[in-house]
């Protein structure tokens, strides 16, 4: 089964309860400056591959980081930047982890060759996605070369494409410049 991705972006409350991660989302009640829960979700812990907390007022309880720890739940915080910043596994031995990168390490280079054309053609496709979303036009070249990504992207169609999104999804805003020289830059856009 795949494991699901959780990202929480906004204040909430997580705990843990009957084997279910409770998400609690809190907004500021502005009339009294209290808060007060508005929403209740809960999914349940054995589904989850990855937690992402991507914000400062998230309050997580310590029984439901070592059940997401029994589960192999990964936990991912972000920092102000909204970037990956640090990462809790479980310390104990897991098998399952070294198998799997036993196999990676074992892959035939056909395999891994196709399974970058497969990470490269999402990669171009979702993309194309972005584009249409934020321009309201389809980006017919990108999905294009996303169809014709060969074994290993040995024609480097990631990295034509990759120019073409970045020279088209920003085209509104003077301030966001992209190239070696400017590293940091973009992340001040």
């Amino acid at each position: 089964m795949i494991k699901r991705t959780l990202y929480f972006g906004n204040p909430a409350y997580l705990s843990m309860r009957m084997k279910q991660l409770v998400f609690r989302k809190a907004e500021e009640d502005k009339s009294n400056d209290s808060s007060y829960e508005t929403e209740i979700k809960t999914f349940p812990i054995e589904d989850l591959g990855f937690i992402i907390l991507d914000n400062k007022q998230i309050t997580i309880t310590n029984g439901l980081m070592e059940a997401l720890m029994e589960n192999n739940v990964a936990l991912v915080t972000c920092n102000s930047t909204h970037l990956p910043f640090g990462l809790m596994l479980p310390l104990y031995g897991n098998t399952v982890q070294s198998e799997r990168y036993s196999d990676q390490i074992s892959a035939s280079l056909p395999l891994k060759k196709q399974l970058w054309q497969q990470t490269i053609q999402c990669k171009i496709r979702n993309q194309a996605a972005v584009l249409k979303y934020a321009s309201g036009q389809a980006a017919n070249n990108m999905l294009i070369w996303a169809n014709n990504v060969k074994s290993g992207d040995t024609e480097n169609l990631e990295g034509r494409a990759a120019a073409f999104y970045w020279k088209s999804v920003f085209v509104d805003n003077p301030r966001f410049i992209r190239g070696g020289e400017d590293i940091g830059k973009n992340a001040r856009a």
